[in-house]
């Protein structure tokens, strides 16, 4: 290997060739399938408030939500992305010391400390401390399990692992949104009960959890215990990691995806409850009149009267395709180099912004998350599998740690001007305001309005059939400006992925 290769030297660079998807999925160990079902357990939770976090801060204090603006929300966002994603960049390398079932545990009861402080306390602090534990347990917890993964694996079956990990987190993913719409009908206190007491069944899959690669890990702190090896801080050693180009070009080219990413989740549900008419969509599957069957009202994600679909609901087809076709993706990328596969997700999805910022036809807007959720399965699963491949013997946690830092970067700038670019250009709360005082209302009056109450004060003031005045308000602002801005930055990172795909080449070319 050459000098100018050095920085790379216990790097693994390598495409390794895969067994095929029947030979993978039965390779997979028992262990396996205990982290899988850990880490569906806990996406259960997290997305059963992570869906709704946007929908419970603007819903009126009068209606059990906290009534506040779409910029404090952003703060809530941002400090909360801040902390989930760059955590797990120090307790990765935690995990490989000190052992994942111990993290693991840990993470639990930081989680369900985080659940109850949001249903005990309904306020901005209250949330925001308890989003602040929800993210320290969630950074604790990622790196035991996916280290986990990257043990009880093998590269020859690293490819359909991790896309039937992502499956797995998915149908998480696909069950938490669900618990948060029937569950915030009853009152918003019960979501936070509910993913408390789901997380908590963690304990259990722990009882049948043996961490792979323990003897090795006792071996190794023995002796550094006994100066038969040299053992740097952990601060320094991951500081000389992180310093590889390879890392540090990864964590900036990817940055710019993440932000993407994340405004489909952080903004999107708000879109949606604000300017799309989903009744449509009922209306095409079961007639004017809707559905009262339980099981589709459930599972479609629709309100109690089974007339519409609610954001969460809207939103957990990008889960639900996942859920069901990623290992299907995960094979078809498999034939492909890893960030060859990534630029092709992350076009897909720069194209699915664009069409939300065009129109809100709800029938659009469903095409729009489908073009996202396969998108997103070209990319997601394949960030895992890359980090894990590449990382040096004894810190697969801490480069799984490393991951989440271009995530980190992305959704805390998101986190923050998401939510202030969609009140800028798409606010319903703003527009309305706006309105009533060109119809006659006094700033008085105006001002005394509660906040998340305005559109519901236009339509008594006015007396105009709420519809009515939903499709006056889009056509007289330009709402698709938010999403362009979004797609725009989503184009630069797409062109960044290409130089990083093309330059990591070269390197393996020269190795």
């Amino acid at each position: 290997m050459s000098d100018s290769n050095d920085a790379y030297a216990d790097n693994d660079l390598r495409e390794v060739k895969q067994l095929g998807m029947w030979a993978s999925i039965a390779s997979l160990s028992y262990i396996f399938w205990i982290v899988g079902g850990m880490e569906l357990v806990e996406r259960i939770a997290y997305y059963g408030v992570k869906a709704s976090a946007g929908l419970y801060a603007k819903a009126p204090t009068s209606e059990g939500g906290l009534g506040i603006s779409l910029s404090d929300y952003g703060i809530i966002i941002a400090i909360w992305a801040f902390m989930q994603t760059f955590i797990p960049v120090f307790t990765g390398g935690i995990s490989d010391r000190v052992g994942y079932k111990e993290t693991i545990f840990v993470s639990t009861i930081i989680k369900i400390a985080g659940y109850l402080v949001m249903a005990f306390f309904p306020s901005f602090y209250g949330f925001l401390f308890g989003a602040i534990l929800l993210a320290g347990g969630t950074g604790v917890f990622k790196p035991g399990i996916q280290g986990t993964l990257v043990l009880s694996t093998g590269r020859q079956n690293t490819s359909m692992a991790w896309g039937i990990f992502y499956q797995v987190v998915n149908i998480g993913g696909f069950l938490g949104p669900l618990v948060a719409v029937h569950m915030r009908q009853l009152s918003w206190d019960n979501v936070f009960y509910a993913c408390a007491a789901i997380i908590s069944l963690n304990f259990l899959f722990l009882l049948a959890y043996k961490e792979p690669g323990k003897e090795e890990r006792m071996e190794r702190n023995r002796k550094v215990k006994a100066g038969e090896i040299h053992q740097e801080a952990l601060w320094r050693d991951a500081w000389n990691e992180l310093k590889k180009p390879v890392v540090i070009y990864y964590m900036l080219v990817f940055a710019g995806f993440w932000f993407l990413f994340n405004s489909l989740f952080d903004v999107l549900p708000i879109h949606i409850a604000e300017w799309v008419d989903t009744s449509v969509i009922v209306t095409s599957l079961f007639g004017p009149e809707g559905t009262s069957n339980g099981m589709f009202q459930f599972w479609l994600g629709l309100d109690n009267t089974g007339t519409k679909v609610m954001p969460e609901g809207m939103l957990n087809l990008n889960a639900g395709m996942i859920m069901t076709s990623c290992f299907l993706v995960a094979a078809l990328t498999a034939k492909y180099r890893i960030t060859t596969a990534m630029l092709g997700g992350c076009l897909l999805s720069i194209l699915a912004f664009v069409l939300i910022g065009a129109t809100n036809a709800a029938w659009m807007i469903v095409l729009a998350i489908a073009m996202f959720s396969f998108g997103e399965m070209m990319i997601s699963p394949k960030k895992n599998e890359f980090m894990g491949n590449i990382a040096p013997e004894g810190k697969k946690a801490m480069y799984l740690g490393f991951v989440m830092l271009p995530q980190g970067i992305g959704w805390t700038l998101e986190g923050y001007f998401g939510p202030k670019l969609y009140e800028m250009y798409a606010s319903k709360e703003i527009f309305s305001l706006e309105l009533l005082a060109q119809r006659g209302m006094s700033p008085t009056e105006i001002s005394a309005i509660p906040q998340g109450e305005a559109f519901t004060t236009l339509v008594a003031f006015t007396g105009e059939p709420a519809q009515e005045l939903t499709t006056l308000l889009y056509n007289s602002h330009n709402i698709g400006m938010a999403w362009y801005i979004i797609a725009a930055i989503g184009t630069i990172s797409a062109v960044g992925i290409y130089l990083y795909g093309k330059w990591l080449f070269k390197l393996q070319q020269q190795s």
